[in-house]
């Protein structure tokens, strides 16, 4: 009967971590030590005499490496050559020279994002595909890109894809394009195993039937409250919290505020094309109560400092929100939930054109035709639909608000 071969996996050679000699088969071994370190080990028997032939560590040598590297020692010694002492004698040898670089895929994904700087809006772009991968393809960041099939790239996506689903899709496809440009780079062969079409789809749920979770939101008729108790903090970061509120703008829009931004005179903020998700500078009317926030910001500080900053001077952190959530003892809220606050009370308790609306959340609506020609942001239509909401929002009582809201 004859002796299996190429037991192990790239992913088991990674993941081993119990000491002694693990057999792939042939002779080729990976050999744990007590310390964790792995090695390459080809056993063999010349002249009745066992010997053992080192390959080389783990760190530098794949599992496809390996097996060549023991083919050829195989193929010598059953000419009655010792591959040992061919080697050390530097006798002709069908081996390499010199063991192949290893190829990891954090070398190819590092190159791939320097390639790509100057594509993307900023830094942060960057930081969030070096995030992701870092921490959801972790299994895949030190391993030879040559080595990495379906099973780990599965290994990568299945913990998220059910809690994480639009997560889990960007890293798929991030992780497919890495391995699309170590195939470009000559490091590897064969078919995608992040592919989704054709491959992937045929093992993991499509992300349309996935339940994908919305930012959780304070219902709107309870808003007006969170303002009052939260107007009762004097901190910078209430302060802040209190003007997402107000614009219905993104948390990273409002940290990253300077002075600069802000034209009192107009009552407009105007974000910076860097800081938008879309890419594209966005206008915001800014009401009565948010324009009172600001102004003495305004005027306290150099028109490039951050109008709310931590006790360092630098921007503040998302985790602040939190922090204000727990201390007001609400459960079940996130800071992006406010914007879906704002848009279930435009739409239930006004008249405001669905379009004017989402251009109060940066949002862009119609085909590529219609937003060709449609030039304007409605800016003064926003700032009616603005004006309204922060009537709403700065009332102490939500029910009057809501029929002041109607009356108008």
């Amino acid at each position: 009967m004859a002796r299996a071969i190429n037991r192990l996996s790239a992913r088991t050679v990674q993941t081993l971590t119990e000491p002694g000699r693990h057999a792939d088969g042939d002779g080729l071994y990976l050999v744990v030590d007590e310390g964790g370190g792995k090695r390459w080990a080809y056993l063999f028997r010349l002249a009745g005499k066992r010997r053992e032939m080192g390959l080389g560590p783990l760190r530098s040598v794949s599992l496809a490496q390996a097996r060549d590297l023991a083919g050829r020692a195989r193929a010598l010694a059953a000419q009655g050559i010792d591959p040992v002492e061919a080697r050390q004698a530097a006798v002709p040898c069908p081996a390499p020279a010199a063991v192949p670089k290893v190829v990891t895929f954090a070398e190819i994904a590092d190159a791939f994002m320097d390639d790509r700087a100057g594509e993307w809006r900023n830094a942060k772009h960057r930081q969030q595909w070096r995030n992701t991968l870092t921490t959801y393809a972790a299994n895949l960041w030190s391993m030879p890109v040559l080595d990495i099939g379906t099973p780990e790239v599965l290994a990568a996506l299945r913990p998220i894809w059910r809690e994480k689903p639009e997560t889990a899709s960007r890293v798929r496809g991030r992780i497919e394009r890495i391995l699309d440009a170590a195939k470009v780079e000559g490091h590897r062969e064969g078919e995608n195993p992040a592919r989704w079409r054709g491959h992937l789809e045929h093992t993991l749920p499509k992300a349309a039937k996935l339940s994908r979770g919305h930012h959780a939101a304070l219902p709107y008729r309870d808003v007006p409250a969170f303002v009052v108790a939260l107007r009762s903090r004097v901190a910078d970061s209430a302060r802040a919290l209190e003007l997402i509120i107000l614009t219905a703008a993104r948390s990273g829009e409002v940290r990253g505020m300077r002075a600069s931004e802000v034209d009192l005179e107009a009552a407009v903020w105007t974000v910076p094309a860097e800081r938008m998700k879309g890419g594209r500078p966005h206008r915001v009317p800014l009401s009565r109560p948010a324009l009172a926030l600001l102004a003495p910001r305004v005027a306290t500080v150099g028109p490039d400092d951050l109008l709310f900053a931590n006790s360092r001077g630098g921007m503040l952190s998302d985790m602040v929100f939190e922090a204000l959530f727990r201390r007001a003892k609400i459960e079940d809220i996130t800071t992006h939930g406010f914007r879906s606050s704002f848009r279930d009370w435009a739409g239930d308790e006004t008249d405001f054109a669905r379009e004017v609306i989402e251009a109060a959340l940066a949002h862009l609506v119609g085909d590529d035709v219609e937003l060709a020609y449609r030039r304007g942001d409605a800016l003064e239509k926003r700032r009616q639909l603005m004006d309204r909401w922060a009537s709403f929002v700065a009332a102490e009582n939500g029910a009057e608000s809501r029929k002041a809201s109607r009356s108008q």
